[in-house]
């Protein structure tokens, strides 16, 4: 028997079109550029397609060759030469290697790049158009994405995380790989079918209704026979694209009418729920009032709009702001992105005491720059956190101390995942009263384990989050809640899509 022969490769990031932090190759660099061989054995959020594709082609005698796993960190369009580079140079390795019996992506889903609004369409087409009809192309995505028909049409199987914070990336790198082993196998024919709810929400799967909502819907998967996934696509509401949207997605073996009822049937579910899931959100004044009056602690608080996981700087000054006006103590900040501020305390070091400037210097309505008399408490190079099976770069970082405020400086955006942001910094952050975070979401199965209290807080307007005033030009305007007044009835009826026609030659 012939050994089989596999590739993998990963081209994602996620784009804030609002967002004026643009991205070029540097991006990449900072955050993961893996050339063939390169890539560690820890994944990222979207390049656990390659650490699984080992262990599968280990465990199951497979050839399995890896491209290069790019992934940059949340920010604004991606310039057109950093794309097209990045692109041609997987498409290359994929001609010059095949041909392979399947090839499975790490995706994000929501990137834009200069020139391309669906640029992930783009490349899973010359992917197709390589590997010919009959090659699986199995990819895996961010569900904060874009399910374009272009991406529908030239893959065989998507699968997102279903979980917000994306925990399961591990779970659904290794969904991907069962499949494709089914379908090299000749088991199983993965075929799409797709239902547009006509919607846009922000959906956090750690609190209700959403988490029945997912349980549910991995026991419908585990449960009904043909059933080879179900994601539900979030969309993502800061990319101003034209097929920006939530969507219902189901990947069945050859059975379209089994998928487009499942797609369709949770669709009309999700949509009754409009307006339910998003977690409640505080003003600064009410989050601290409310973390102050509590008994017991740590109290998070999550600045969830100025997440660098949106695409934002992670540079708003609000809630500090506000702490220092408060003379707050026994509160720390993770972080302040402001690779400046970092390079003077890198200079000063640790102990200096100096006037320094820093923070809200990437865009407006994120408060003003801190001046202040600071003292440098840690500095570190080449800092890191930790995501599950993840390790997050946050680039040179140090530790400010401001009266009774503590405050961690990054030089590499990223979001607040994990506790261990704080504790490499030698701060328990079980012992503060308060610890605020720059995270929508992602932080919550870390921080929950030590704080009784999480509060959600809209501070300033850095990322565009409600689509009902977005100055959006290209999104759906027949979408809830871009469009409030149009019923339920007539906004629920989605459309199927997928390779099912091709597959079933």
């Amino acid at each position: 028997m012939t050994q089989p022969r596999a590739f993998t490769a990963v081209l994602a990031t996620e784009t804030n079109t609002f967002s004026p932090i643009r991205i070029d190759i540097n991006a990449f660099k900072a955050s993961l550029l893996a050339r063939p061989g390169e890539h560690p054995e820890t994944p990222t959020l979207c390049s656990a397609v390659v650490t699984v594709g080992r262990r599968f082609a280990r465990e199951n005698g497979w050839e399995l060759v890896e491209g290069t796993a790019a992934w940059a960190d949340p920010a604004g369009l991606v310039s057109r030469q950093t794309f097209e580079g990045l692109r041609d140079e997987i498409l290359e390795q994929l001609a010059a290697a095949g041909p392979f019996d399947v090839v499975v992506i790490g995706l994000h889903g929501a990137m834009v790049a200069d020139g391309y609004d669906d640029p992930e369409g783009d490349f899973l087409s010359r992917v197709r158009s390589i590997v010919g009809p009959s090659v699986p192309v199995i990819a895996t995505f961010d569900p904060h994405s874009h399910l374009t028909a272009k991406r529908v049409a030239a893959a065989d199987a998507l699968i997102a995380f279903k979980e917000f914070p994306h925990i399961d990336f591990v779970d659904r790198a290794e969904d991907a790989w069962r499949i494709a082993g089914q379908a090299v196998a000749g088991e199983v024919k993965p075929v799409m079918s797709v239902y547009d709810p006509k919607m846009i929400d922000v959906f956090p799967t750690t609190s209700e209704p959403m988490r029945s909502f997912v349980d549910d819907m991995i026991q419908l998967e585990k449960e009904t026979p043909g059933l080879l996934s179900v994601s539900v696509v979030h969309g993502f509401m800061a990319g101003d694209v034209s097929e920006m949207g939530t969507r219902l997605l189901a990947v069945t073996n050859n059975a379209p009418e089994l998928g487009q009822k499942t797609a369709h049937d949770l669709g009309e579910a999700l949509f009754k729920l409009r307006g339910k899931v998003r977690s409640p959100e505080l003003t600064p004044s009410d989050a601290y009032s409310t973390a102050l009056e509590y008994d017991g602690g740590p109290v998070t608080i999550a600045d969830m709009w100025d997440n660098p996981g949106g695409g934002t700087a992670g540079d708003a000054t609000v809630l500090l702001a506000e702490a220092m006006a408060r003379k707050l103590e026994s509160i720390a900040f993770g972080s302040i992105w402001d690779p400046i501020a970092v390079q003077l305390c890198h200079a000063a070091g640790e102990g200096a005491r100096m006037m320094l400037r820093f923070g809200a210097k990437s865009a407006p309505e994120t408060g003003d720059p801190i001046d202040a008399e600071v003292e440098v408490v840690r500095n570190i190079r080449n800092a890191e956190q930790a995501f599950g099976q993840s390790v997050v770069p946050i680039g040179d970082a140090s530790l400010i101390r401001v009266g009774g405020i503590e405050v961690i400086l990054n030089s590499t955006r990223a979001q607040c995942f994990d506790t261990s942001l704080f504790s490499n910094f030698g701060i328990d952050p079980a012992k503060r009263k308060i610890l605020v975070v720059k995270s929508t979401n992602h932080f919550h199965q870390s921080f929950a384990r030590i704080s009784p209290l999480i509060l959600y807080c809209a501070a300033g307007r850095p990322y565009p989050n409600d689509p009902r005033v977005t100055p959006y030009r290209k999104a759906p305007r027949d979408i809830w809640p871009i469009n409030e007044t149009v019923p339920a009835s007539s906004l629920a009826t989605g459309t199927s899509a997928g390779r099912a026609g091709r597959n079933g030659d």
